[in-house]
Order: structure tokens, then C-alpha cells, then sequence
């Protein structure tokens, strides 16, 4: 009995393998079906997407070049940057005589102190091609200028005056302050020939060369601040002349009354606006300096100005309004000797004449 139940034992366990192994054998061909389609829809995906990736592939590719020429474009202005920064700092430490000029010392004061260092020192030596910037007015540069140009028409290391000759085209605002002029620096003296710090107005007539009188036409005017031995006015009509809080070294106010007409400067589209601050100079000149041509400022403003070694003068203006104000002016001469002078032949239609005193003032040192 037991080898019987043995045997059948042995022959169920057979017919079980037998049933698994057909199952298997029917379960094939659907796997291999399953296998198949998959396969074949992946290949239609890829047939499908192929067309759309050829498409897409050159904006790619340009993007990609896009960032890549960005990337190196920004790469060259950074460096471009750094060159330009470096290159200044270079330039500034070649030529103090930049630097000198930029603390407000004359061209005379700055090249002295730089030959003086040469010669002691044996390390300095100006050379004027270290100078990159070119001479302008708003810099405050000694020069020629006609108005309204920024660059002068003429300027030399030797030349140290500030010169603005003003001709047909007029101007909207000149503007100079806080400078010194003549000889109240150090190494300073007036132009050869010339005798006043300060000349503002037009010029008289001149036989040879010949030369037809001019006028300087401003529409407001301030002499605000000035340091003189002498202010001197002449020869200027003003519809308004305020003269008021001047202290002087003996005075003389002798202006007279008339009808001078109110004026203003117009133009359209005038020229740029001139306007400097700081800086030492042998003599100061605006004048109307072509023949039988009126210069025309609409606003003139100079304050600030000290000065030494010769008279101010303000001569041959038509102003609308005209401002002196606050000025300082003598030579320690005595109060007999009129160092502030308004002359007869300045004319007003309205005046103003306030808290002018004579005190005693000293050359400017």
C-alpha cells in the first residue's frame, strides 16, 4: 500500500508539470504579440517625433549660439571696463600735473611745482601729451574763446588769461566764480602791456586797425563779491542799477538819470550756457571784440572774484537790471582817492543807492 500511494504520488506531481508547462507554452505567442506592439508604437512615436526634432533643431542651435556670443560680449566689456579703469589710474599717476590743475593751482603754479620736484628730486618732468583732456571753458582752462564755443581758439602754457570775446550769437547765461586774478597768487603778474585785473563791456573805436565801438548788452547783470584796489564804471546805460552794501576806500557814486529802456536777450534756440567755477588767472576779459557787433548776454553773473595788481572795470554796457553788490574795494590809499567809482556818464532810468560806506581797506594780500 505504501509504494502504491507512492506511485500515484509520483504520477499526480507529473500531471501538474504537464498542465503548468502547456499553460507556458499557450501563454507565449501572447507575450511575443504584447512585445511586438509595444515595439511597433514606439516606432511610430519615433517616426512621428522625427520630423518636429529636425524642425526644432536650428532654433535650438541658434539659441545656443545666442548665449554663447552673449557670454563672450560680456566677458569683453568687463574687460574693456577694467582696461579703461586702469588706464586712467595709470594716466593720473603719470602726470600730477592733472591733478595739480584739478586742485585749482594756475598752469604757471602747477608746471613750478613740478619742475621744482624735477629738479630736487630728479622724478618729475611735465610733459603736456600726458594731458589727454582737451582745454575747455567749463573747465576753467586759460584761453581764447569765442563765444559760445567750449574749446578756445587759442591757448599756450605761457597764456594765462581767461578771454571771451563775444560776437553776433548770444548767449543765455555766463556764469564765472570763486577765481583769482592778477597778482594775488603766488608767481603771478598782468599781461604784457596790460594794466587791469578785470575788463567787462564792449571796446571803443580804434583808428588803426580800424575798429567801430561796441557795447556788451546784458539783460541782468551781478558784480557780486569782487575784491579790487579799484572798481570803475563807465560809459553803461541800466534801465535798474542797484548799487548796495559795497565798502570802499573812498567812494564815488556820480551816476545820473535818463531813460535807459528795460532789455532782455532773447534768440530762439540760443547757444549752451557758459559756466565755470575755481581757478587763478593773469586777467579776466569779456568784451564785444568783433567791429561794429554788439555782444548779447541775457544773464551775467560774476561772484567771487579776488584780484590784485591792477583796476576792475566794467565799461560800454546796456544792461536791463545791473547788479553791485556786496564788493570789497581799495588800495589803503586814503579816502581822498575815489577807489569805487561810478562815473557821470553811467545812466539809469531807476536807481538804487543803499548802505555803501567808506571804510579803510588794505591791498588784497
Amino acid at each position: 500500500m505504501r509504494y502504491l500511494r507512492r506511485v500515484r504520488g509520483w504520477v499526480l506531481t507529473g500531471r501538474r508539470s504537464i498542465i503548468a508547462g502547456s499553460r507556458t507554452a499557450a501563454a507565449q505567442p501572447a507575450r511575443l504579440l504584447r512585445g511586438a506592439r509595444r515595439a511597433a508604437i514606439k516606432a511610430g512615436h519615433a517616426i512621428i517625433a522625427t520630423p518636429k526634432a529636425i524642425l526644432r533643431s536650428p532654433i535650438e542651435a541658434y539659441r545656443k549660439v545666442l548665449a554663447a556670443r552673449d557670454w563672450v560680449f560680456a566677458k569683453i566689456e568687463y574687460l574693456n571696463g577694467e582696461s579703461e579703469k586702469w588706464k586712467r589710474a595709470f594716466n593720473i599717476a603719470k602726470s600730477p600735473y592733472s591733478f595739480l590743475r584739478m586742485m585749482g593751482l594756475s598752469p604757471q603754479m602747477a608746471a613750478g611745482l613740478l619742475v621744482a620736484g624735477s629738479t630736487v628730486g630728479g622724478g618729475v618732468v611735465v610733459n603736456e601729451t600726458l594731458i589727454e583732456r582737451p582745454p575747455s571753458f567749463a573747465a576753467g582752462d586759460p584761453g581764447i574763446y569765442n563765444a559760445p564755443s567750449d574749446s578756445p581758439i587759442f591757448t599756450a602754457r605761457e597764456f594765462n588769461t581767461l578771454r571771451l570775446d563775444l560776437g553776433s550769437t548770444p548767449i543765455g547765461l555766463v556764469e564765472i566764480s570763486d577765481i583769482t586774478v592778477g597778482t594775488a597768487y603766488v608767481g603771478s603778474t598782468l599781461p604784457g602791456g596790460e594794466t587791469n585785473a578785470v575788463i567787462v563791456g564792449g571796446l571803443p573805436t580804434v583808428a588803426d586797425p580800424a575798429f567801430a565801438q561796441t557795447y556788451l548788452e546784458v539783460g541782468h547783470m551781478t558784480v557780486d563779491r569782487w575784491r579790487c584796489t579799484k572798481l570803475l564804471l563807465t560809459n553803461i546805460e541800466a534801465h535798474n542799477l542797484i548799487v548796495r552794501d559795497n565798502a570802499s576806500d573812498g567812494q564815488s557814486i556820480s551816476a545820473t538819470a535818463g531813460t535807459p529802456r528795460d532789455r532782455a536777450i532773447s534768440g530762439g534756440n540760443r547757444a549752451d550756457d557758459m559756466i565755470t567755477s575755481g581757478g587763478y588767472y593773469d586777467q579776466v576779459k569779456i568784451t564785444a571784440a568783433t567791429t561794429n557787433v554788439n555782444g548779447q548776454i541775457d544773464r551775467l553773473v560774476m561772484s567771487n572774484i579776488w584780484t590784485k595788481g591792477g583796476p576792475c572795470i566794467l565799461d560800454r554796457i546796456k544792461a536791463g537790471t545791473l547788479e553791485v553788490i556786496l564788493n570789497e574795494v581799495g588800495a589803503g590809499d586814503g579816502f581822498g582817492t575815489k577807489d569805487f567809482s561810478i562815473a557821470t556818464s553811467v545812466v539809469y532810468k531807476s536807481f538804487v543807492n543803499e548802505d555803501n560806506v567808506e571804510v579803510t581797506i588794505t591791498q588784497a594780500p
